[in-house]
């Protein structure tokens, strides 16, 4: 696996989680997995310890770049190679909301150490099977595995985000690595600008993306913008493959970081971290008021606007409120406003840390996640893995993963609405407190708790893929 970005040391995106934890779980299944990174300065102050090859990597260009081992607990072989000029710095893609301005030269860097670490092995007679690709960054690995000779070797490439499309301009060409009679051609350019992600979906071998409803949603161009085109016209359509989340962390059976621990068959402790919350951020101590929480980057595309805008009407409902999440100014300020107002029923949070990402879950009863934008569904898994029933706004790999429970609560895992807006989000919070009244929603509650949200599936469905894409390439 090539990735710009691996949990939980480097982290920017919902990539890293993922990259992660697939290949613990392909490790788990049995197979061999390498992952690839950048050596940034987060793995090292993530207390990572890497052995330092004393064979540097040949590049094509007859450079060299100095090469770090770590075996992983999960038994993953991370390697890491080490460009502090280009990596040593404090964000992945960059800083203070502006991209690096060498980017281009970043992610060519990333691509041909990728294809000169698989051509290296191949000829150490441990060669991989196949090279799967995660996001724009590693997007050109196809083209730079043409640059060394050597056998053809199957790509896949994981589209985590279609608005992350890695765009640049053209007299970028030699920085990114594509060679001058491919730079002229469609298959890389975009809008009259070389696209990173364009040039992976043309010469990968097979494409995924995150969830099966997102696979459809880039298929527009509210989605993917110009991208779209090339998403309609694949000639083998794009796969979504729905992200689980690692159950050795986010287990509240065992998670360290609660003050009591449960499971779906036995979730009596769950009232206990309740009481231990409310009494934590000094609430008013009320354990049969519903307690509601939404944690997400304050934005719109977050649809925590949505949250600001309702919270007058929910706050006359019979609840406690946590909202948590750092962003947009306009945003954090109604809710700084509100908690002064509320601050018995309603607290805001501008950072939570992993530990209290956790805890927000395991006590609450409902959780908001109203993302306009969400290719995969890491918030609302976590919320139903600790057995807080999900309220989400139908998009993206929200919808894949909740089903909308029906009056009596027979059937369903959580409450969807459709229309982005104030009223579509208070209408599924009303419906989810309507259902917190009832003594059917223990059941409901045990239902969304028991659902296997692991990466078992999600890995042995990426198996199929590889071992078709082997079997297409052959």
């Amino acid at each position: 696996m090539v990735s710009a970005e691996v949990g939980p040391w480097v982290r920017e995106t919902d990539a890293a989680d993922a990259v992660a934890s697939l290949s613990k779980a392909l490790r788990q299944l049995g197979h061999n997995v390498t992952v690839l990174a950048p050596r940034h300065p987060g793995f090292e102050a993530g207390g990572l310890m890497a052995a330092r090859r004393l064979t540097p990597l040949s590049l094509p260009d007859a450079a060299e770049v100095t090469v770090f081992d770590a075996q992983l607990p999960s038994g993953v072989q991370l390697t890491l190679f080490d460009a502090p000029v280009l990596f040593d710095r404090p964000g992945v893609y960059g800083e203070g909301g502006k991209e690096y301005p060498d980017n281009a030269k970043r992610f060519g860097l990333l691509s041909v150490v990728a294809a000169a670490l698989v051509r290296a092995r191949g000829q150490q007679g441990q060669a991989f099977d196949i090279v799967h690709l995660h996001d724009a960054p590693a997007a050109l690995v196809p083209l730079a595995l043409r640059r060394i000779p050597g056998p053809a070797l199957p790509t896949v490439l994981t589209i985590h985000d279609a608005t992350r499309q890695g765009s640049f301009p053209l007299k970028e060409a030699d920085a990114l690595g594509i060679p001058k009679d491919v730079a002229s051609d469609d298959s890389v350019r975009l809008n009259n600008k070389l696209n990173v992600l364009k040039a992976g979906m043309s010469f990968a071998d097979a494409i995924t993306t995150v969830s099966p409803h997102y696979a459809e949603e880039m298929a527009t161009e509210a989605r993917s913008g110009a991208l779209a085109e090339l998403v309609r016209a694949l000639k083998t359509p794009l796969v979504g493959v729905a992200n689980g989340i690692d159950y050795g962390v986010f287990n509240p059976a065992t998670d360290a970081a609660l003050d009591a621990r449960y499971d779906a068959e036995d979730p009596a402790n769950k009232g206990r971290e309740k009481t231990a919350l409310l009494r934590r951020l000094e609430l008013e101590l009320d354990v049969e008021r519903p307690l509601v929480v939404a944690v997400a980057e304050l934005g719109k595309e977050q649809g925590m606007d949505l949250v600001a805008g309702a919270l007058s009407t929910l706050l006359k409902q019979d609840l406690s409120l946590v909202v948590a999440g750092s962003g947009a100014a306009g945003i954090a300020k109604r809710f700084e406003t509100a908690q002064s107002k509320h601050r018995d029923r309603f607290v805001w949070l501008p950072e939570v840390d992993s530990q209290m990402y956790r805890r927000l879950h395991a006590a609450a009863d409902i959780a908001i996640v109203p993302a306009r934008h969400a290719p995969s569904a890491a918030g609302q898994l976590v919320a139903a893995r600790y057995g807080a029933v999900p309220v989400v706004h139908a998009s993206g790999g929200l919808v894949d993963s909740v089903v909308d429970a029906d009056a009596k609560l027979t059937t369903g895992t959580g409450f969807l609405f459709d229309d982005d807006t104030v009223d579509g989000l208070v209408g599924a919070v009303e419906r989810a407190l309507a259902a917190y009244r009832s003594p059917a929603f223990a059941k409901l509650r045990r239902r969304v708790m028991r659902l296997d949200l692991s990466w078992d599936r999600p890995a042995r469905r990426y198996l199929q893929i590889y071992r078709q894409t082997i079997g297409s390439t052959a």
